[in-house]
């Protein structure tokens, strides 16, 4: 199955966490960071497997508790990308 890839915003939504903080992630090589020139904005989106889920409260959707820091990625995997 290919990766469900989405653009920062999203990725700041499901993880409850700052953009600041979902780059700082990729940098640090816990997220793959993929490209995509046909966007208009910056291009960079990240897969939805690899970032964690923030709780949410069911109802009202508001933020519960931000996720957890992923792992570092294994090398052969961001060398993949």
């Amino acid at each position: 199955m290919p990766p469900q890839l989405v653009p920062e915003d999203l990725a700041v939504y499901w993880t409850g966490r700052p953009a600041n903080t979902i780059r700082r992630w990729a940098a640090e090589g816990r997220l793959t960071r993929h490209q995509d020139r046909t966007r208009r904005r910056n291009g960079v989106l990240y897969d939805l497997a690899e970032l964690p889920e923030a709780k949410r409260d069911k109802d009202t959707r508001e933020l519960v508790t931000p996720a957890q820091t992923p792992p570092v990625l294994a090398q052969s995997a961001l060398l993949a990308a």
